[in-house]
């Protein structure tokens, strides 16, 4: 018996639609290999729709005051919070990710979130009104943007839709959202929970792929172009949004250092840096998967890693004992699996680094020593579960083997020496150091690197800022 797939609409201007050609593409479970759902490829019909729908609506939704605004977001995340279990299941089927650690690791982080954009909505700041110039007073307005092309990814796809929409709308912006083409299920899901919140308009949701996407960065309606992923789409998003001067915000790839002194907790810094590195299979800008150790303890550190590693367990949603599920889609297994394949004879793979059963895109939690600062495997994010390790002698040798790669959006470092731990923090360049710990995020901090790794923050008081545009406006004192 053939069981129906899920169909999937956009949603624009308050109503759901299928794409102006009719035309889809298949939706698979990562977990299990399989088609259950169709979506929307919209194209540029579809596009024009939605900037349509967002443009009218913004005159208005920019009118509201931060009350009204903070009211909408904290009904939001309330509604969130009351069919979290369905929000959760469609998450899951999305990307196979463990219902259990969804539940508990991604629904009330993404909650908390935007009941903190609400209350930003109200702490709008700037300087103090005065006078500058004999006769004349100056004050500064701060507006929102107008129309954002927001654009999410496939490894986060609820909270990167939160990341982007919260902010956004608490600034008093419209927004059009495109989920991957991989991941859209919960976006839509969400979409129509918002539906009831929301004025119609303020909030869109298109589906389709790449091409849909590059055609929100050039259309001529939106102020802005929001892009999570990888660094040659940022590129494109970038070059794209330059031909009419778009703002841009870019949070794109990492390869976080986690830099382990011979002082460190080893047993803590193990358990703790295994799950930094495994959890979401690795497909995390931030995830801990690339590991320097002194040389002091390097063999310690690397056999007490590898058992981690083959105490780790992957597999199927539903099953309450796994760190991780599958790679997100097939492409993602074979790149993961490529670079695995073509490491140097120098390399030696202590735990892992195969394929897991024969259903669905599980790769085995991976170790692999012996590397080189110039290796491929070093300076490209893999973006799944592997975690490589290098030596260091010393202080120097560790900063310049951290910072010597073009990504800086998270780095770490392990030691119980308050001096190196402050001077680290400080020579590294990245966008977040963490210390003695790595991955955790709060609403209240930011959220973004440097290089290649983009610009513009998620979260915090800075990442609503990015949402917003300064006037300066003088008046004569003289009537």
């Amino acid at each position: 018996m053939t069981t129906e797939l899920r169909r999937l609409r956009n949603y624009i201007g308050g109503e759901f639609k299928d794409a102006a050609d009719g035309r889809t593409t298949e939706v698979v479970n990562p977990a299990t290999g399989e088609v259950y759902a169709t979506a929307p490829l919209s194209g540029q019909a579809d596009v024009d729709a939605a900037m349509a729908a967002a443009a009218a609506a913004f005159p208005g939704w920019r009118d509201t005051t931060p009350a009204e605004r903070q009211k909408a977001l904290l009904k939001i995340a309330d509604a969130f919070e009351a069919r979290a279990d369905e929000l959760v299941a469609a998450e899951s089927e999305n990307t196979g990710k463990p219902l259990a650690l969804t539940a508990s690791e991604e629904l009330p982080p993404m909650v908390d979130q935007i009941r903190f954009f609400a209350g930003a909505a109200r702490l709008l700041e700037g300087r103090s009104a005065g006078e500058y110039m004999e006769g004349m007073t100056s004050i500064i307005r701060r507006e929102p943007v107008g129309v954002c092309a927001q654009v999410a990814p496939w490894n986060y796809p609820m909270m990167m839709a939160v990341w982007k929409f919260a902010p956004a709308i608490a600034a008093g912006n419209t927004v059009v959202l495109k989920p991957s083409d991989t991941t859209p299920a919960s976006t839509v899901l969400m979409a129509e929970i918002i539906d009831s919140v929301l004025p119609k308009g303020v909030f869109n949701v298109i589906c389709g792929d790449r091409e849909t996407g590059k055609a929100m960065v050039e259309h001529s309606t939106p102020a802005m172009a929001s892009i999570t992923g990888s660094v040659r789409a940022g590129m494109q998003v970038a070059e794209s949004a330059s031909k009419d001067v778009k703002r841009v915000h870019l949070e794109l790839g990492g390869k976080a250092p986690v830099v382990v002194f011979e002082d460190a907790d080893i047993p803590k810094a193990v358990e703790d840096i295994a799950v930094a590195g495994y959890f979401n299979a690795g497909q995390d800008c931030t995830a801990a998967t690339r590991v320097l150790v002194h040389e002091s303890i390097h063999d310690e550190f690397v056999a007490a890693l590898a058992k981690a590693a083959a105490d780790t367990k992957t597999g199927q949603p539903d099953d309450e004992d796994v760190l991780y599920g599958p790679l997100n889609n097939p492409n993602q297994l074979k790149q993961v699996a490529g670079f695995i394949e073509r490491l140097p004879a120098h390399a030696k793979v202590e735990a892992g680094g195969h394929q897991v059963g024969e259903k669905g895109y599980f790769y085995a939690p991976t170790v692999v020593s012996g590397l080189k600062q110039d290796d491929e495997i070093i300076q490209n994010e893999v973006f799944g579960p592997v975690i490589t390790v290098q030596s260091f002698t010393d202080e120097g040798q560790a900063l310049e083997y951290a910072n010597g790669v073009e990504f800086a959006l998270a780095s770490s470092v392990w030691t119980k020496d308050h001096g190196r731990a402050m001077r680290m923090s400080k020579n590294l360049d990245f966008g977040c150091v963490w210390i003695n710990t790595h991955i955790p995020l709060v609403a209240e901090m930011p959220h973004g690197g440097f290089k290649k790794s983009g610009y513009g923050k998620d979260l915090s008081a800075y990442g609503f800022e990015d949402y917003t545009r300064i006037k300066h406006v003088m008046t004569s004192l003289d009537g």
